[in-house]
């Protein structure tokens, strides 16, 4: 199988959807699919486990999409879709978010990309995705970092809570900063690691600050190498995110290096959470210090949720994702 996998960004990087396409690219290709990825990103084109093309003029866009058997898109993106549209080639979507503005509104974007998905075959990452879309989809969650953060259970926990992800407002991170504090107030004084980096950043050291937490939470900033060891030496990973999350799969990184987590219950995060830890209601500070509290004061508790991580990971596993997609890709050519 021939596929064209349109990600309008690609790695170098950390995490995200391009992290994502990275993945997909690689399983495609090691069960034996002749994988192209063209991205709108700068950087050098490569032709070694599957071929990079960067910045596709419209013509040699089309002349790969002729070769193909099938158009994959990480996201719907006007600029590669509509030049492929009339093709008479299957093109297979896949949804990271809703198809709509940050405010929630839409533009005429926004509607011509929903009134073009009739034509074509769907893919939800989530239930509350699958459930905006105007067309009936497939949900296949998105797959982890396996070799990054797989089988790291029986190490050393020397630290209490980690915080992995990028600091922006909506993450939550200032929430259990501010959780932490309340357990200050109540005798504990947990370690606190923030992996990531963003605008928050400055903020975040100021608000830790004047909570007195100073002592106790290390910023590390973005780290490129090594995150599964360091997530592997905590207890808890924490995702309070204060917005509905399309998935979560910091939250799975968190499951596969052994920690218990704790969540927000909205959007798509109890997908990715599932029997592996404890949900509290979105921007609720009180119920995120209440359990981190249980889990730090109760050692069975936390074993409880870890010994449940192999059987939850195995729908996350890249191969098994990927093997998900190529029938659903074979399915799609068959239409």
């Amino acid at each position: 199988m021939n596929v064209l996998l349109c990600s309008y960004v690609f790695p170098p990087s950390v995490g995200g959807i391009e992290t994502v396409s990275r993945i997909l690219a690689e399983q495609f290709s090691r069960l034996g699919a002749t994988v192209t990825v063209v991205t709108h990103t700068p950087g050098e084109e490569c032709d070694g486990e599957y071929k990079v093309v960067r910045r596709p003029s419209l013509r040699r866009l089309r002349a790969l999409a002729r070769d193909a058997d099938i158009v994959f898109q990480s996201n719907i993106s006007l600029k590669t879709l509509l030049p492929l549209f009339f093709m008479r080639k299957p093109i297979v979507i896949v949804h990271h978010g809703r198809i709509a503005r940050v405010d929630g509104s839409r533009g005429w974007q926004d509607y011509l990309k929903r009134a073009l998905l009739f034509r074509c075959s769907n893919i939800a990452i989530s239930q509350m995705i699958a459930a905006d879309l105007p067309v009936r989809s497939v949900s296949i969650a998105d797959p982890f970092e396996a070799g990054e953060f797989a089988d790291r259970v029986d190490g050393v926990r020397d630290k209490d809570i980690v915080f992995l992800g990028r600091l922006v407002s909506d993450k939550g991170c200032d929430l259990a900063l501010r959780a932490l504090a309340l357990l200050k107030q109540e005798g504990l004084d947990p370690s606190f690691t923030v992996i990531g980096d963003g605008p928050e950043l400055r903020g975040l050291k100021q608000l830790a600050s004047e909570l007195g937490l100073t002592d106790r939470v290390d910023f590390l900033g973005t780290v490129l190498e090594g995150r599964g060891q360091i997530v592997a030496r905590h207890k808890i990973m924490v995702v309070p995110s204060i917005w509905e999350e399309p998935f979560g799969i910091v939250a799975l990184e968190g499951i596969a290096a052994g920690c218990a987590v704790v969540a927000s219950q909205g959007g798509g995060l109890p997908e990715a959470v599932g029997p592996c830890g404890i949900l509290i209601p979105n921007g609720d500070v009180r119920a995120l210090a209440a359990a981190l509290k249980d889990l730090l004061t109760n050692a069975f508790l936390r074993e409880q949720l870890v010994a449940r991580r192999s059987e939850h990971l195995k729908d996350f596993q890249p191969e098994f994702v990927a093997k998900r997609y190529l029938e659903f890709f074979t399915s799609a050519i068959e239409k």
